[in-house]
């Protein structure tokens, strides 16, 4: 039994939730979202509630699935409503970020400047060319665009240089000794 599955959604007021056959639409102040499920897990709402559940067929899939469907759902809801966001740092001489339009501008100590466009329902702000913060009501495109960024330049455990995620923490390897 899944833990994370029986637990409930409780839908936050300003947020309208539609399921129709395995498609849920979640519409909130920060956009609408849209996803279609798997059919061996049942998804139902009962007035401010959402519950999902598997589906009686015995499936191998439907208890794997179970908790992830819940997941996905609750994340939709939190989305549209609150918003989720990311925050990088740039560390490293010469290193700085950009929003240049709709795309977003590295200079990582290339020859050339790295240009990325920024998906739609994304925001990106810079603060002082080293911190860079992704916003949007959907955390998948967050994570994707924020594992790009980070994927350019990694941090390396010498020096420290390097996009790095807020929370993260690089080990320092000790360097030469003469």
């Amino acid at each position: 039994m899944s833990r994370i599955g029986k637990k409930s959604i409780t839908i936050p007021a300003g947020v309208d939730v539609r399921i129709e056959n395995q498609t849920v639409t979640v519409k909130g102040k920060l956009g609408e979202m849209q996803r279609e499920f798997h059919p061996d897990i049942q998804i139902e709402r009962e007035g401010n509630v959402i519950s999902v559940r598997p589906s009686g067929n015995r499936s191998i899939l439907a208890p794997a699935l179970w908790g992830m469907t819940r997941t996905l759902v609750s994340n939709m809801i939190a989305g549209v409503s609150t918003g989720f966001s990311k925050n990088l740092e740039i560390t490293g001489v010469g290193y700085k970020a950009s929003v240049a339009g709709s795309e977003l501008k590295l200079a990582l100590g290339f020859s050339h400047d790295v240009l990325l466009p920024i998906p739609a329902g994304l925001t990106v702000e810079v603060d002082k060319n080293v911190s860079i913060v992704v916003k949007g009501a959907d955390k998948e495109k967050i994570g994707a665009l924020c594992a790009v960024i980070r994927s350019y330049r990694k941090p390396e455990p010498y020096k420290g240089k390097g996009v790095r995620y807020s929370f993260e923490k690089v080990l320092r390897k000790a360097g030469k000794k003469k």
